[in-house]
């Protein structure tokens, strides 16, 4: 019962934040071009609570279930019966190219949460040094907590060969363990300097020799931890786009995840703690980015391209033939996550 919970805590808050910041790119981007906003709201379902603003007469508003949100532009034939479109400033009546760039930046803002999510990571926590030996875990029941190494420990030779960085002595250990019973290490503690005889086997469960270490943290510098957030997003990006490249031509089986399975993840997520739920969430928000501009109908993508082309041919398709084409689409995703979502369900109580 708590492991259910804790994962649908976990995917609400996740797709809370990816969900409303993707639609606060839409809102204010809407709200700097001078397209009417009719209403943003939290959740799905029955509103629970909601306020009008005197400003722009816009709602805001809290709805029932917790689950992602909407931003509803006047001008896309989603008035309600009181609601009253101001001339000049509906959706539908503005330039292709501010429809252009109020469709692209609810994706560019999920990119830009994950850049600055993994940015945050980067400097307040830090990343793996590889670029020493010191040691920032010792693994439970392995060689090392057997022998006495401790956090803060730093590998200063292995079989009298002295080691300066992670890789170079990890393959330096697995090789001499191969040939010896026991491995010697010298070791730097504080100020003192250690030498240790250990014997590690190759662990059945990961058919290798392993110590049982991890590397210690490293804090980058703000500038410094944008910059590699920055690589790790377009890394990011391109392994995505590379995966699917690669179920489109066969290569790969489809492996696709729906809301139960993202929900398991989640709560998965947030019980191996809060620097592993913030990965996951700038993840999930770098996913909801790139694929919601794919150029499928309902999705924003699909709409780009239809203002691309209205911008390459001059001539805009008629409202009524877009409007549903995209409805169709909507229909064959919602269809698509019924699926998935039950065979999430299928694998969640029948293949365990």
């Amino acid at each position: 019962m708590f492991t259910g919970l804790t994962a649908f805590i976990a995917f609400v808050i996740v797709i809370a934040v990816c969900v409303l910041v993707h639609e606060y790119g839409h809102y204010i981007t809407a709200k700097i071009l001078g397209v009417q906003v009719h209403e943003f709201a939290f959740g799905m379902g029955p509103a629970i609570l909601q306020h009008r603003s005197k400003k722009d007469n816009m709602l805001w508003s809290f709805r029932l279930l917790p689950v992602g949100g909407f931003c509803r532009l006047a001008g896309m034939d989603e008035e309600e019966d009181d609601e009253q479109v101001i001339s000049g400033m509906g959706f539908n009546e503005q330039s292709a190219w501010k429809r252009f760039l109020i469709l692209l930046n609810g994706s560019l803002f999920n990119v830009l949460l994950a850049v600055l999510l993994m940015a945050f990571l980067l400097f307040a926590h830090g990343v793996q040094d590889i670029e020493s030996t010191k040691i920032g875990e010792i693994m439970p029941g392995f060689p090392s907590e057997i022998a006495g190494l401790k956090i803060g420990d730093e590998i200063l030779s292995v079989n009298d060969e002295k080691v300066t960085q992670w890789r170079e002595m990890s393959e330096k250990i697995r090789f001499e363990s191969a040939k010896n019973e026991t491995v010697k290490f010298e070791i730097k503690r504080n100020e003192e300097i250690l030498t240790l005889n250990i014997s590690v086997p190759v662990n059945k469960e990961y058919g290798r020799a392993m110590l049982g270490i991890s590397p210690s943290y490293k804090r980058l510098g703000f500038f410094t931890a944008i910059r590699s957030s920055l690589g790790y997003t377009y890394r990011m990006t391109a392994m995505m786009l590379r995966g699917l490249a690669e179920l489109i031509t066969r290569q790969q089986e489809a492996d696709v995840t729906g809301p139960v399975g993202i929900a398991s993840m989640s709560g998965q997520a947030m019980r191996s703690g809060f620097w592993d739920f913030i990965t996951f969430i700038a993840i999930i928000a770098l996913n909801l980015g790139i694929m919601n501009l794919f150029p499928i109908p309902a999705l924003d993508g699909g709409r780009i391209l239809f203002v691309l082309l209205e911008m390459i041919v001059r001539r805009r398709l008629p409202e009524k033939v877009e409007n549903w084409i995209h409805t169709a689409g909507f229909v064959l995703l919602i269809s698509l996550m019924i699926l998935v979502t039950f065979k999430d369900v299928y694998n969640l109580f029948f293949t365990h």
